[in-house]
């Protein structure tokens, strides 16, 4: 029997290992430069905040805060908890360092690592990571569509197709109250047909039960009152000019009534966006990139009125999504030589030669821990690279070099300092 090995990554917790790397990379540096194009700036906040901002900031009655934070106590006494997402700590951020006074809006993005305890399966972790974007300081129904429309660009960047934005307004405190009685009197009459989780949510949260996907809940959300039907005047025009907005840029988008995210700071605008393509295995779509608005959270956070937002990509499940749909992302840059060694002397000749290469920004492999120069060759040949440099004990007693062409075996003898500009001016021709 196999011996069980003793120290595993943590459960919900992966390596990212170097196949993979290429895909999370690819996602990282067309983020920066969608974020660079639309004039976000990067903020890195501490992965440990003080608990109280996402007791305050994300919401008491919220699964995030009741069951899924990763929460310690200090030695002073003090309880901080490892981020659940960015937004409460970049709000907090931009009103302790008084960006208020900045010229507005301010419009930041963050990349990271999150936390959530909770149970993992396909798709979720217990550490994974986001790309957020996040715009400060205007109201204007032009930044939820801007806002959306990055993250659109996201995804199509990184060559999905059949994407869709699922866009809802779940109004403010000027309409929601007023629409919760009516929710809350709908779902009494019904409690005994809802899920564990709805019947708590029933008295705490009653918006909640509209994010509920149980399949029991399912009829009973089918024939729920609806929030768009109850928006004060400032909200409905608030979200009709929005929805103007996606339309001139032609984003494909389709309501949801039912789409109200799981987070208490929310107001007005609340979107998702989803890949459509048929997976394999039949599943049904996940909400790659999920946001909206949240005027509200400046004054929970900070005492200060301070309209805002945003959303948060999953890097995990856009990884996922790329590989399962066969996405591709580029290749590490080609290297066009090989640089071959035999002998101790040569080794250390090889060296230095593999670092001029360098400098002049020439890619170049090698099998520095290979001694025998078939085995090397034959890796050359492999990577299918076109000019291989061959040092043995002579070439480096001799100070020289042997350049051959791997495509018609033709060799050539040059100096050793010559060996650079030789490949230069080659590679050169070849374009």
């Amino acid at each position: 029997m196999a011996k069980k090995q003793k120290f595993q990554s943590p459960q919900g917790m992966h390596d990212i290992l170097p196949e993979d790397q290429g895909y999370f990379e690819k996602l990282y540096s067309t983020a920066e430069n969608i974020a660079a194009f639309y004039g976000f700036e990067k903020i890195e906040t501490p992965i440990l905040e003080f608990t109280e901002l996402y007791e305050k900031g994300t919401g008491l009655n919220t699964d995030i805060v009741e069951k899924q934070m990763f929460s310690l106590r200090t030695k002073g006494g003090d309880s901080l908890t490892m981020r659940p997402e960015f937004t409460p700590g970049v709000m907090r951020a931009f009103i302790q360092h008084g960006m208020m006074n900045l010229p507005q809006p301010v419009k930041l993005y963050s990349i990271g690592p999150v936390f959530r305890y909770e149970s993992p399966q396909a798709g979720r972790f217990r550490q994974f990571r986001q790309v957020n974007f996040e715009v400060f300081g205007e109201k204007s129904p032009a930044i939820d569509a801007q806002v959306i429309q990055a993250f659109y660009n996201l995804l199509s960047e990184l060559k999905f197709k059949n994407l869709v934005i699922e866009v809802n307004s779940i109004g403010a405190s000027c309409c929601r109250p007023y629409f919760k009685k009516i929710l809350t009197s709908y779902l009494r009459s019904r409690v005994n047909s809802l899920c564990l989780d709805c019947k708590r949510r029933v008295r705490e949260n009653p918006l909640r039960f509209l994010d509920c996907k149980e399949e029991k809940c399912q009829p009973i959300k089918a024939q729920a009152p609806q929030i768009i039907d109850h928006l004060c005047e400032e909200c409905n025009n608030h979200f009709k000019e929005t929805l103007e907005f996606l339309d001139e840029l032609g984003l494909p988008y389709r309501l949801n009534p039912y789409l109200v995210r799981g987070l208490d700071y929310y107001t007005k605008t609340v979107f998702e966006i989803f890949n459509e393509t048929p997976s394999l295995e039949g599943t049904l779509p996940v909400a790659l990139i999920g946001g909206g608005r949240y005027d509200n959270l400046g004054k929970v956070v900070g005492g200060k009125d301070i309209p805002a937002c945003g959303g948060a990509a999953g890097v995990e499940r856009i990884v996922n999504e790329m590989k399962k749909n066969k996405l591709r992302v580029s290749a590490d840059t080609k290297k066009e030589v090989f640089l071959a060694q035999v002998g101790d002397l040569a080794k250390k000749k090889s060296l230095k030669l593999f670092e001029e290469f360098r400098k002049a920004k020439i890619p170049v492999a090698e099998s520095l821990s290979k001694d025998s120069l078939k085995v090397q060759l034959t890796r050359a040949d492999r990577l299918n690279v076109r000019y291989a440099l061959i040092l043995g004990q002579k070439e480096a007693l001799e100070k020289t070099v042997i350049l051959r062409d791997m495509k018609n075996g033709i060799q050539d003898t040059y100096k050793i300092e010559k060996a650079v500009s030789e490949i230069k001016k080659r590679l050169k021709r070849k374009k």
